[in-house]
């Protein structure tokens, strides 16, 4: 299979999309059109018919007035589905620019994910300008761009884990559909890009009113209460009016003639006391409630997507069972709740505000209604989010597999520590890519790998980091064959001095490889990437402790590639109960110019190429 397939349904997509857009905005233009034909004509044959009958003018200005808001109405449709189909089109163009390498361009890059200090992701390049992250990334909320950082960079709890990812993956690969609406919705969603940590822990806070049940259902009757003290008083002015203007004799009875005229005052005195108590923690959380509506809602669009779905695998179903409570009410209905809570505030920035806040005590029910739903599904509103996330992550991961067919779906081993690979690439360098064999089973648990610069070792061992990550995460691999059993991830190949700190390259290079040595230490099945290790040192210690160092590292299990231009290390194969296993890339010459064919090869390398390169240069070689 090629991969014309995967492109050419992006091309027919986007096609199909592009055509209509342009359908909806030809419908765009019709309304606009009819908008000002119907306002026009609305506006002539009001003006002829208000000189001739009154009550046919009024009901040609409503009709005009419904019809054009009907219009209105419909225009703001399509303009949401033209906005809709805009997105669409975006996606499958940047599905097609994957494909051509432009991938680079993608405004995602995950600059802020990036961590020099973490045990691989910086020397893999999961993160930042033409990173793992930014060739995949199909995650648009917070939550979906964390999952999928955690996918990348965090070691699986378990073997099941994977498998179920492995499934949910598949099954998400072939929902294109599916997929590239949930990258809409996502887009949208993020729009406003305020920090939704901040909204979750708002969620979880407790009640702060400092106010029993049996106080709020003193609040809430209050303003009954001071409604029915305007009645007598209400009566007692009737009866005034009937009197003296009217000629009617109407006693008031006695019950209500005793009730003081100014009992209302004191009630809304006493309304307008309790206004005050706490107002600020009131108002603010109606602020936030406010702040947050509009992302609550598109969230929702979300979840209502997910909602009208259909899976089949353990994970996906897991998921999607979790946006239902134990009443199996939908997650998109209990927000409902919240949005329409948010809406009502709106009113308060009303004119008449402060007097009705004052007379139904607007405040305390809305923040009564608040505190009922954050009580009863606050702390549901983060799962909610984060299974929309876990879907934009698997989705983004989906996406390996859906493009590339041929990829493989990595296997585990149990028991010994092995890894195998059949033609093997690195993910992200496209047609450039060469394909290499590896594999690293007992009695040996270090390839080492020597070779001239530039002909491979670095890439080599990026290659298979990458690889790994992507397993680890449920992904497919560039890979025919791809096996190896689940380890603690450590590399040590791009190394920084630290002049804020006074740390020097070699002494940032002893800090990584510390940390490698507790983790072992601490009975952790490590698999390390190491890359020219102490080059900060002399010839004699850097040999020396590269080769204790390797000694080290090959106990318990462990297993890992140690690239090096020491060719004396490689002596370490013929040592008795050797571990390590030599393996080279070579160079070439052809019309006087260097070529590599980056093809792993057994044995230690035989070609240096560090003279030539010294005189491109222009250094003069004695």
């Amino acid at each position: 299979m090629t991969l014309k397939k995967p492109l050419e349904k992006y091309e027919n997509r986007r096609a199909k999309f592009s055509k209509l857009l342009e359908k909806q905005n030809k419908t765009l233009s019709k309304l606009s059109f009819l908008r000002f034909l119907v306002f026009a004509i609305g506006i002539v044959v009001s003006i002829k018919l208000y000189f001739v009958n009154y009550y046919i003018f009024t009901s040609s200005v409503l009709c005009t007035v419904v019809l054009f808001l009907y219009l209105v109405y419909i225009y703001m449709k399509v303009n949401k589905n033209l906005l809709y189909t805009s997105k669409l089109i975006e996606i499958n163009e940047k599905a097609i620019k994957r494909f051509d390498g432009k991938w680079k361009d993608f405004k995602d890059c995950a600059e802020d994910f990036i961590d020099e200090n973490h045990n691989f992701s910086y020397d893999l390049d999961l993160f930042g300008k033409g990173s793992l992250f930014q060739w995949t990334n199909e995650a648009n909320t917070y939550c979906g761009r964390e999952n999928l950082k955690s996918l990348l960079t965090e070691k699986p709890k378990g073997l099941n884990i994977v498998y179920l990812r492995q499934a949910a993956i598949i099954e998400l690969a072939k929902k294109i559909s599916f997929r590239q609406r949930l990258s809409v919705e996502g887009i949208l969603a993020k729009k406003n890009n305020y920090p939704i940590k901040e909204l979750f822990e708002w969620l979880k806070e407790k009640n702060e009113d400092g106010l029993g049940e049996k106080s709020e259902m003193v609040i809430r009757a209050l303003p009954l209460v001071t409604m029915f003290s305007f009645l007598p008083l209400l009566y007692k002015y009737i009866v005034f009016l009937l009197t003296n203007y009217a000629d009617f004799k109407i006693a008031v009875p006695n019950f209500i003639s005793i009730v003081p005229t100014y009992l209302p005052l004191i009630f809304i005195l006493l309304q307008y006391i309790l206004l005050k108590y706490r107002k600020d923690t009131r108002t603010k959380n109606i602020v936030i409630a406010e702040k947050y509506c509009e992302d609550v809602k598109l969230y929702r669009n979300i979840i209502k997507l997910i909602e009208k779905n259909k899976f089949e695998s353990d994970y996906n179903m897991a998921l999607y069972e979790a946006l239902y409570n134990n009443k199996e009410i939908s997650a998109s209905k209990i927000i409902d709740k919240f949005a329409k809570i948010c809406d009502s505030t709106r009113g308060r920035r009303g004119m008449l505000f402060p007097t009705l806040n004052v007379l139904f005590m607007l405040e305390y029910s809305w923040t009564f209604k608040l505190n009922k739903w954050r009580y009863e599904a606050g702390g549901d509103f983060e799962t909610w989010l984060q299974v929309v996330g876990e879907f934009e992550a698997l989705s983004s991961l989906s996406i390996i597999s859906y493009d590339n067919p041929n990829w493989v779906m990595p296997k585990f081993i149990m028991d010994t520590s092995s890894f195998t690979a059949k033609n093997m690439g690195h993910p992200l360098l496209g047609e450039k890519r060469v394909c290499n064999n590896v594999q690293i089973k007992e009695p040996s648990a270090v390839m080492l790998v020597t070779g001239s610069n530039m002909s491979g070792k670095s890439t080599l061992m990026r290659t298979v980091g990458v690889n790994l990550v992507l397993s680890y995460a449920g992904a497919a691999v560039c890979a025919d064959k791809f096996e190896c059993k689940i380890m603690d991830l450590y590399s040590c190949m791009r190394i920084n001095d630290n002049l804020d700190k006074n740390i020097s390259s070699f002494y940032a290079e002893i800090l990584k490889i510390k940390r490698i040595v507790e983790a072992v230490n601490k009975g952790k099945q490590v698999f390390f990437l190491l890359d020219e290790i102490f080059r900060g040192t002399n010839s004699r210690d850097r040999h020396t402790g590269a080769a204790i160092l390797i000694r080290q590292l090959t106990r318990e299990g462990n297993l890992g590639f140690v690239s090096t231009h020491d060719l004396e290390l490689g002596e370490m194969e013929s040592e008795r109960n050797s571990k390590v296993k030599n393996y080279h890339f070579s160079e070439y010459y052809k019309d006087n110019e260097i070529c590599f064919d980056y093809k792993l090869k057994p044995g230690i390398s035989t070609t240096r190429n560090a003279v030539y390169l010294m005189k491109l240069a222009g250094i003069e070689i004695m």
